[in-house]
């Protein structure tokens, strides 16, 4: 079966207790939940991973590099303005990145509408709560699927 892992950054524990103007109600689990669900839809594995330190996250992205992973979808709450460790270490992996935002951050603060991770992954979706990372989990299977199709979408799996 095809793996997804869904990546959740700094704060996003918190998920369901931030303002819930910008963040909705849903918790983490709640999202988590979700993923999972539409995942088993699309017939896909989603494995789901967060952390409020950043070498943490760094060290689960090296591992997406040999573990099977086959594309990632990435919440990196505040990292995502500011971190080119994080932006680095999605780059090396050979698989799609979507980037996805609960919040619309292209309408709140100046600092919050750059992405130092934008040049690296293959779009951003924001701006429409807990649909942001179903979208973007939808978005990451049609780009893993038209890198590798399996023998039911028309691939070949023989060499």
């Amino acid at each position: 079966m095809k793996r997804v892992l869904v990546l959740h950054g700094v704060n996003l524990n918190m998920f369901g207790r931030r303002n819930a103007r910008h963040y909705g109600t849903w918790t983490l689990a709640d999202i988590d939940r979700e993923l999972a669900a539409l995942g088993r839809d699309l017939g896909v594995q989603v494995e789901t991973f967060q952390t409020n330190r950043e070498g943490e996250m760094v060290e689960r992205i090296h591992r997406a590099m040999d573990d099977g992973t086959q594309a990632v979808v990435i919440n990196a709450g505040a990292w995502t303005h500011y971190s080119y460790a994080l932006r680095d270490a999605l780059e090396m992996l050979p698989v799609p990145v979507v980037e996805v935002h609960m919040s619309h951050i292209d309408a709140r603060d100046a600092f919050r509408r750059r992405s130092v991770l934008a040049p690296v992954v293959a779009g951003r979706i924001s701006g429409f709560g807990i649909q942001s990372y179903l979208l973007g989990l939808r978005a990451a299977v049609a780009l893993m699927n038209a890198a590798s199709p399996s023998p039911e979408d028309g691939g070949d799996d023989s060499d």
